[in-house]
């Protein structure tokens, strides 16, 4: 039996769980391809299934979602870029040699060296304009921020956004997707990636550590908290009349309270943001046009994955954080 490399964890707790193994290399079905992967990123997902840490209320969901008794899904990465290798019976969308983005999502497999996707699900041809690991890192972060900021926020061209969190995997994403769609942006973030804010396009950036964006009034349509932690009463006053704080993170009283406005027609919006296939095919067009790139903060080969789990888990980088995987 053919086998292939891949960084598995067997049980939840530090990144020191994750580690190199063989494992067999899939063989592709009818209507599915075989993806040689090149790069893949270590996102928030593969954080939360290695640690069990969830958002607070949903602490009791963790195992039932990967595992009761371990990890139902012993290789991790929610994306990948990579090439087709060979292809299954009845597929007539892809051809062997195709360079491809896939999106397996909580399907996981993307820190391997295969993976067999069906061609009719989230898997699109790379940008050629994008690197492996830029278009390895395009999904996570841009669907997250697509859907929260067109789908769920209604954000309009003209409108005023302030994203909290600018410089991670969906706030990088949500500078240049807002900025696209016509926004005027203002980066919350760190003073030392301010610069970085600056560059992916933002209007202003705001230093958290020095000045507090939520104590302006009537300033923004459009809130996004792609970390986690503000709360609708923080940044209301902040909001224009109509606005939407947008939740990427939420804990389960947030959820539970993300209905109905205040007297101005002020909203909190959560919930899980849909993942659909044109939405990806959107990102490409997106990203060959030259309208987004992803960031790419640190790269890693697949062997050192433990260690990008541990950069990730320090809660400081910036952008995406990309395990490279078939050099050759």
């Amino acid at each position: 039996m053919a086998t292939m490399k891949a960084a598995i964890y067997r049980r939840y707790g530090p990144p020191s769980v994750v580690a190199l193994a063989d494992m067999p290399k899939p063989v592709p079905g009818p209507r599915e391809v075989l993806v040689r992967i090149r790069a893949s990123t270590v996102s928030s997902a593969d954080w939360r299934a290695r640690s069990l840490a969830m958002p607070t209320g949903f602490g009791a969901m963790g195992r039932p979602a990967f595992g009761f008794f371990g990890p139902r899904k012993p290789v991790l990465g929610t994306d990948f870029a990579g090439d087709i290798e060979a292809i299954g019976a009845g597929v007539d969308k892809f051809a062997v040699g195709d360079a491809v983005i896939g999106f397996p999502s909580v399907g996981f497999g993307g820190h391997a060296e295969h993976r067999t996707m069906a061609q009719d699900g989230m898997l699109v041809r790379k940008p050629a304009n994008l690197s492996y690991a830029q278009a390895a890192s395009l999904p996570f972060g841009g669907m997250a921020a697509l859907a929260y900021l067109r789908d769920k926020g209604g954000l309009k061209s003209g409108e005023h956004v302030a994203i909290v969190g600018a410089s991670g995997c969906v706030g990088s994403a949500a500078i240049q997707l807002a900025k696209y769609f016509g926004a005027h942006v203002t980066a919350v973030c760190s003073a030392a990636n301010a610069g970085l804010a600056l560059a992916l396009g933002a209007d202003a950036a705001i230093d958290y550590a020095s000045q507090d964006f939520a104590a302006a009034r009537d300033a923004y349509d459009i809130v996004l908290d792609a970390q986690g932690g503000l709360s609708f009463g923080r940044v209301q006053a902040a909001l224009k009349p109509g606005g939407r704080l947008l939740l990427l993170v939420a804990t389960l009283p947030q959820m539970l309270g993300a209905f109905g406005a205040d007297r101005d027609g002020k909203r909190q919006i959560a919930g899980v943001a849909a993942e659909r296939i044109d939405d990806l095919r959107f990102l490409a067009e997106l990203a060959q046009a030259g309208h987004f790139a992803p960031f790419v903060d640190r790269e890693y080969d697949l062997a050192d994955a433990a260690k990008a789990h541990e950069y990730v888990a320090t809660g400081r980088k910036r952008g995406n954080v990309v395990l490279r995987i078939c050099r050759t």
